[in-house]
């Protein structure tokens, strides 16, 4: 099965007036949606757009994975532990909240900035915080406490990835556009093209491929549950 969910779909949230604009792919604080409450592992897809001087204030996370990956701008993540860092585009940075940690995020630069943060439920609660930055990987990045990996894909129009088996997948276009290909016929969804902000939940589909129609950049899960 191959679900496509598109841009305009998202639940816009934030605080327009402090420069935050907010693009929720899942329910998510008070928007709650009984029928989207998670895929897999992953239960936040965030698209964060923030004006330079703007930021989310020191506040709690707990039992949860966080994930984020900058499009344009620079991030500044501060947290209870004294790690401070700026996450550039190309970096994956990685928090796990475990049994309790406190974070800040902000735009201290000087222009837009633009990230895609992602929420996954790990598969034991409890532990201590920890926290890592993998600059501009070339592998794949797992997140073992969710039983997740996350692939940086940037096809150039023309070509085709093959998406690795997966229990779960899930596809977020952050630029460029990309088709959905898959060699079983019927399959709802195959064949779509997907835009920046569109996302495909795909589950049991077997030979998904995705090729570019422009030069593009997808951050694509594989969770095992």
């Amino acid at each position: 099965m191959i679900e496509v969910r598109r841009a305009d779909e998202r639940h816009r949230g934030g605080d327009p007036e402090a420069g935050i604009d907010s693009r929720h792919a899942f329910s998510f604080g008070p928007h709650y949606d009984s029928d989207n409450l998670r895929f897999g592992a992953l239960i936040a897809c965030n698209e964060e757009r923030l004006v330079p001087g703007a930021g989310f204030a020191e506040h709690p996370h707990s039992h949860t994975e966080i994930v984020t990956w900058v499009a344009e701008g620079e991030l500044t993540h501060r947290d209870s532990t004294g790690r401070a860092s700026v996450i550039r585009p190309g970096d994956v940075q990685h928090l796990s909240a475990a049994a309790g940690v406190r974070h800040s995020e902000r735009n201290e630069g000087t222009r837009p900035l633009v990230f895609v943060q992602m929420w996954l439920t790990p598969s034991a609660p409890g532990g201590e915080p920890s926290y890592a930055v993998a600059r501009d990987p070339t592998e794949p990045y797992a997140v073992p406490g969710a039983g997740a990996t996350l692939r940086v894909l940037r096809p150039a129009p023309g070509e085709r990835t093959a998406l690795p088996g997966a229990p779960f997948r899930y596809v977020h276009v952050v630029r460029g556009e990309v088709r959905l290909a898959d060699g079983t016929p019927g399959i709802p969804g195959s064949g779509d093209t997907l835009r920046p902000g569109d996302s495909a939940r795909i589950t049991g589909a077997r030979g998904v491929e995705l090729a570019g129609v422009t030069d593009a950049e997808v951050l694509l899960w594989a969770m095992e549950s």
